[in-house]
């Protein structure tokens, strides 16, 4: 430390360029967003959608966005400016393949998070910002690993088994899926019925399990398109 003093007056370069308060507040606003995003990406994300497509690219956008809105965050125009990157980040996500509501929601949340440890007033406490980042952090478990467990999932199917189409035959319907797919459907509705090809639509809503890998309609819909 003495040797970088000596050099520092030596070259007439002020200290705070090498060493000030802000670096140490750069440290620890990153510290914490790291640890909100890593948190909501890895620890809810990814528990309950085991797809890591995502992971990398919500933790880089999440810390490269972090870094510009902190080191350029001394404009005064702050609020035009993270309106400007939600902008910005808006038309780089249609240039680019589509995905999924539920994705486009967490890059949405976590582009948020970072804006916001970054460009949180001086005079905004470190409590306060602790309180949003914690909110932000139990809201989306709360969402992701209990609401949304509450609810049914929901696919479409294409099924081979017209006689079962019958209503007095629907709990036949439901064993032969059950047994062709291992889901345990609550209900199905009928869709198009194709009596050429001897096939129907069927849309069936079951309980989904933590972790499942089953791509979703949407999911699907995007890789037909590649």
């Amino acid at each position: 430390m003495e040797l970088l003093t000596n050099l520092i007056s030596t070259i007439d370069v002020p200290s705070t360029v090498i060493i000030s308060n802000n670096l140490v507040e750069l440290l620890l606003r990153y510290l914490l967003n790291l640890l909100v995003t890593v948190f909501v990406v890895n620890y809810v994300y990814f528990k309950a959608t085991g797809k890591r497509t995502y992971v990398f690219t919500y933790i880089m956008i999440s810390t490269t966005v972090f870094f510009l809105c902190f080191l350029l965050g001394n404009i005064d125009l702050q609020l035009g400016f993270a309106l400007g990157l939600f902008a910005i980040f808006g038309i780089i996500r249609y240039r680019t393949d589509t995905i999924p509501i539920r994705e486009m929601t967490y890059l949405f949340l976590v582009i948020t998070i970072s804006i916001i440890n970054a460009l949180a007033r001086r005079d905004v406490s470190y409590s306060e910002i602790l309180l949003t980042n914690t909110t932000f952090m139990l809201t989306t478990w709360v969402m992701e690993r209990v609401w949304m467990r509450r609810h049914m999932a929901r696919r479409t199917i294409i099924y081979d088994r017209m006689d079962l189409i019958h209503p007095d035959k629907h709990d036949l319907l439901r064993q032969d899926i059950k047994e062709r797919t291992g889901l345990v459907i609550t209900r199905f509705k009928i869709g198009q019925i194709d009596l050429a090809k001897n096939s129907i639509r069927l849309t069936i809503f079951y309980k989904d399990a933590p972790g499942n890998n089953v791509l979703t309609d949407a999911e699907l819909s995007d890789k037909g398109m590649e």
